[in-house]
C-alpha cells in the first residue's frame, strides 16, 4: 500500500512547514515535498506528503481532502507512481535546420 499523498490546490504562500502542521494531527509526517518552479523558485500549487504508514496516509486523505488551508480548498489523495518520461528533445516538435526534408 501507498503512504505518499498528492496535495493539490495549495496557495502559493503555503510553506512546507504549513503542510507539516496540517498533516501532523493525522499521523507521523515522514516527508513534505512542495513542488516549485526551477527558474523562479515559486510554488507550483501542489506537493507530496509522505506519512509513516498507509493507514495514516488514508486517515489524512479522508480528513483533509476538501478542507481549507490558507483560504484554499485542498485536494488530497493517494499519489500515483511517477510515469517514465522519454528523454531528449525540448518537446517543441522543432527538429532544427539540419533536418529539412530533401525531396
Amino acid at each position: 500500500m501507498n503512504n505518499k499523498l498528492f496535495v493539490g490546490g495549495i496557495s502559493y504562500n503555503t510553506t512546507e512547514n504549513d503542510l507539516q502542521d496540517a498533516f501532523a494531527p493525522h499521523g507521523t509526517v515522514s516527508e513534505v515535498n512542495l513542488i516549485t518552479d526551477r527558474m523562479s523558485g515559486k510554488s507550483k500549487g501542489f506537493a507530496f506528503v509522505t506519512m509513516s504508514t498507509p493507514e495514516e496516509a488514508n486517515k489524512a486523505a479522508d480528513a483533509l481532502n476538501g478542507s481549507q488551508l490558507d483560504s484554499r480548498s485542498l485536494t488530497v489523495n493517494l499519489a500515483r507512481p511517477r510515469e517514465d518520461r522519454s528523454g531528449g528533445g525540448n518537446g517543441s516538435g522543432y527538429a532544427g535546420a539540419g533536418s529539412r526534408s530533401r525531396y
